[in-house]
């Protein structure tokens, strides 16, 4: 089981999230040890997801690339 995320984790919101409340808002925070955590902006209460920094990186290479659609 993953390591629960820390309750002082400062949450960034995404540049693609928008500021007028559109769909697909997510907040990134960076985790001690080198981990990322992602969670929805509009249902905060649900567990986030926890990531390595490896493969938060591999997805942002992506997303740069072009590689998952707009």
């Amino acid at each position: 089981m993953p390591a629960p995320i820390p309750t002082g984790a400062v949450w960034r919101k995404s540049s693609f999230s928008g500021g007028n409340g559109g769909n697909g808002c997510v907040e990134v925070a960076a985790l001690p040890g080198g981990d990322v955590a992602v969670r929805d902006t509009k249902d905060r209460a649900r567990a986030p997801h926890r990531h390595s920094g490896e493969a938060w990186q591999a997805f942002l290479t992506g997303v740069r690339a072009g590689e998952f659609g707009a």
